[in-house]
């Protein structure tokens, strides 16, 4: 196992007038055996900053270190990393036992040892009575749980997870998440997991990056990214629904944004803000009121038993002050 150190890394495409810059100087410390998600939305630059790592991506700028050792010009098989992607890439006609043991054949690993490694791995994932079987005969969520079987024997320094669970249904990406949890527990090898999602991120990360159009906007623990953005899109990204924000709330400042997330606006009997309710979301044990303060909307959680209103109502709501935040409206960083 080893750290991780992303400083000022940079990447560009093109050269001369058609440069087209990707990734704007990430400076991260990864600690030993941390678990690092990397979240955004589609064409931020995370799985293109997760490539450089594993050396399929040619850094522009900057030092990536995995342990001490700068890895800038070594070729992917040198880094002793361990990637799983998003499609299993598992060989057809090969056994689950030879798709994971095929790596270390390679490398001409003694067959003790590789039998040793593929049935501790086969243990951990619930893979033992699937050996002999072929991919074919194996559901979406085995075959995944094979890819990263494969990763494990390798016994790398750093796993690399590119959107790994993009291809499985809903109930089968909770399931395997909880198996990830479960695995870095019990192996705790420095990991590094890209995603989209930003519920897999808050679920599972001990510390996240959150991208935003090659930029790093943040890097923190979920609660520290939840409760305390460093800007809009942040705010705006992480969490479900997205923070409210306002750029003409009552009582803010010019120039200014405020946000208030959707549990943290009371509903009262009057004062506070005029709401003109729109319509209202039923999500089992909550309803999500959708409405406008003058021109801007505004989204209220209520939980189950609670009075719902109807569209066509005005309610009042009051937002905890100490729940507030305060964002620059020029460049939508937190004040």
């Amino acid at each position: 196992m080893a750290s991780l150190t992303l400083t000022n890394v940079v990447k560009h495409y093109g050269s001369g007038k058609q440069i087209v810059p990707v990734i704007h100087g990430v400076n991260a410390e990864i600690r030993d055996g941390e678990f690092i998600v990397i979240v955004g939305p589609s064409g931020c630059g995370k799985s293109t900053l997760l490539r450089m790592v594993a050396g399929l991506e040619e850094i522009t700028g900057g030092t990536i270190a995995i342990g001490e050792r700068v890895v800038n010009n070594l070729e992917p098989a040198r880094r002793d990393i361990a990637m799983v992607f998003q499609n299993y890439a598992l060989y057809p006609h090969m056994s689950v036992f030879d798709n994971m043991a095929y790596g270390l054949k390679i490398a001409k690993v003694a067959k003790d040892e590789i039998k040793a490694r593929v049935d501790k791995a086969a243990k951990i994932l619930e893979l033992g009575h699937l050996l002999e079987r072929k991919p074919r005969q194996l559901s979406g969520g085995q075959r995944q749980r094979v890819a990263m079987g494969r990763a494990i024997v390798r016994q790398p320094q750093v796993f690399l997870f590119d959107e790994p669970l993009s291809n499985l249904d809903a109930k089968l990406r909770a399931q395997t998440r909880i198996e990830i949890q479960k695995l870095h527990r019990e192996l705790g090898i420095t990991s590094l997991f890209v995603t989209h999602d930003q519920v897999e991120a808050m679920t599972l990360a001990q510390r996240m990056i959150v991208m935003n159009a090659g930029n790093m906007e943040q890097f923190g623990t979920p609660e520290e990214v939840y409760h305390t953005p460093a800007s809009t899109f942040v705010a705006s990204f992480i969490g479900s629904p997205p923070m409210n924000l306002l750029n003409h709330a009552p009582g803010a400042q010019t120039g200014t944004t405020l946000g208030i997330r959707p549990e943290h606006l009371d509903i009262t009997a009057d004062g506070g803000w005029a709401v003109q309710v729109e319509t209202v979301e039923l999500l089992g044990a909550e309803r999500l009121v959708y409405g406008r303060v003058g021109d801007e909307q505004l989204i209220v959680r209520i939980e189950e038993g609670a009075p719902a209103p109807q569209p066509g109502d005005t309610i009042h709501v009051t937002p905890r002050a100490h729940r507030l935040h305060t964002f620059d409206a020029g460049t939508g960083k937190r004040l």
